[in-house]
């Protein structure tokens, strides 16, 4: 039975654990998308951006780089906490995306890179951002798409699949199955929004060792790294060696060049 209060205390709890190291972990295969994030919402000089879902910052960071009047808002203390003292010259806001502490109209453009998946009710976070957006403003997500899309998860899971248990977690199901653009593109489009464009942008994550991509997605992650935790210490073990194995075929000088994929989407709330 899908419980959106559990759903939210499960990802609030791994969001709290996973900041200390994230981004020095997994902050190395979401910031990859960050560009395409910003041009997906049109983002430039003076531009006013809300960025949901925020964690450390990067996105919120890079749009000030490019200029953009920008600010980000999370339901984590611990990963405003890094925000904050990684751009002090940044606005950061604690709050709910499905409850945006913000007025209507207060943004030429929202995004979220992998945030929306995480809400225990991404239809309503997608109203909230229908919400403070101006008429004609840019809304653009990402969000990650299927293993099949996804490299990385998918060497993680075929490893687990083979030496574990997938279902060890007992994890609450997910509040938004966003994985494909069809997806994607029905949930914005039931939000209200207009002109909207979902396809997968493809990536590669750069590790120096098949183990620091394990590493990466049991710290820096929620749902797979409960997953990864729930393991037993020899299915561990196992599944460490299979993805090491499975990884070579991605090496390049020194490391590894592993792909990733993610859905994005974006679309216009229309003009008044």
């Amino acid at each position: 039975m899908f419980d959106p209060e559990a759903v939210r205390a499960f990802e609030h709890a791994g969001w709290e654990r996973a900041a200390a190291e994230y981004n020095a972990t997994f902050a190395h295969a979401s910031t990859r998308f960050v560009d395409a994030l910003l041009d997906a919402a049109d983002v430039g000089a003076a531009t006013r951006l809300l960025d949901v879902c925020c964690g450390t910052g990067a996105v919120t960071a890079a749009a000030a780089g490019r200029g953009a009047d920008a600010g980000g808002v999370d339901f984590s203390a611990a990963m405003l906490d890094h925000a904050r003292r990684v751009h002090p010259q940044l606005r950061f806001d604690e709050g709910d995306a499905e409850a945006l502490p913000y007025p209507d109209g207060a943004f030429d453009a929202v995004v979220s890179n992998f945030g929306i998946h995480h809400i225990a009710h991404s239809d309503r976070a997608m109203a909230e951002a229908h919400r403070v957006l101006r008429p004609g403003g840019r809304l653009a997500i990402t969000n990650w798409a299927t293993p099949a899309e996804n490299i990385a998860w998918r060497l993680l899971f075929d490893a687990i699949r083979a030496h574990g248990d997938l279902q060890a977690a007992n994890a609450p199901p997910s509040g938004g199955n966003l994985q494909t653009p069809e997806a994607a593109l029905r949930l914005l489009a039931d939000a209200g929004f207009t002109e909207c464009r979902a396809q997968i942008v493809c990536q590669e994550w750069l590790v120096n060792s098949p183990g620091a991509l394990v590493t990466a997605l049991a710290r820096g992650t929620v749902r797979t790294a409960a997953l990864i935790h729930a393991q037993s210490a020899e299915a561990r073990r196992k599944i460490e060696a299979a993805i090491a194995a499975a990884t070579a075929g991605y090496r390049r000088g020194e490391g590894y060049a592993v792909p990733i994929a993610a859905i994005l989407a974006c679309g216009t709330r229309p003009a008044a």
